[in-house]
């Protein structure tokens, strides 16, 4: 449910271009779920330059490379229809963080995915999490089965880093119950579930050296 919409309208934090109906203490606007899938994926970096669209577009990037799309969304929007899916953008959610910084990017993650699908574009939410306190909300506004993404990329460094991720993604199974998960980056054998595994940059790029 679109609960107020002025596209003319340039607003506050994209106030006044949607306001979604929103799930949980914090009304993180929902995203539709979709069955789509999807193998191949350049970076929301690349679309303005790549003359390939036969792929979906991920957002497993430093966030100063996709701010743009939170600033200026409707710029952006006639590009992204052109590709077969586009997965929500991951802005960050570092346990370090501010909870209030925290929320407010996964709010922009969903606001973003919610307006994309306004347009017709096929979203597939991309799940993230911090620490298990990040659990009480980081779901909301997730939609239950079909696809949805992650990425491990930075979260197998050390021992603490990947328990969290694994107390996560398992928390995501548990929550969300995905048919299929497209995986970024590498897969930790404790990991279950229907996957299609992305090889990440990095590790496209030490297998080419």
């Amino acid at each position: 449910k679109l609960m107020y919409k002025d596209k003319c309208g340039t607003g506050y934090e994209n106030s006044t271009r949607a306001i979604f109906q929103g799930a949980g203490e914090y009304d993180i606007p929902i995203i539709k779920p979709t069955k789509i899938t999807e193998n191949k994926f350049i970076g929301f970096n690349e679309i303005l330059s790549s003359k390939q669209s036969d792929c979906g577009v991920h957002f497993f990037l430093d966030d100063y490379q996709f701010q743009r799309l939170w600033n200026t969304p409707d710029r952006y929007i006639e590009k992204l229809q052109n590709f077969n899916c586009v997965l929500s953008p991951d802005f960050s959610l570092y346990a370090d963080y501010p909870k209030a910084l925290q929320i407010y990017n996964h709010y922009r993650k969903h606001w973003i995915g919610a307006y994309l699908q306004l347009y017709g574009i096929e979203v597939i939410p991309t799940i993230c999490w911090s620490d298990e306190k990040s659990f009480e909300w980081c779901f909301d506004g997730e939609p239950i089965g079909g696809t949805v993404a992650v990425s491990s990329v930075g979260t197998q460094k050390n021992k603490i880093a990947k328990e969290l991720f694994l107390k996560g993604y398992k928390e995501m199974i548990e929550r969300l119950q995905p048919e299929t998960i497209i995986f970024y980056g590498r897969v930790p054998e404790e990991c279950i579930g229907n996957i299609i595994n992305i090889k990440s940059f990095q590790e496209k790029f030490r297998r080419s050296k």
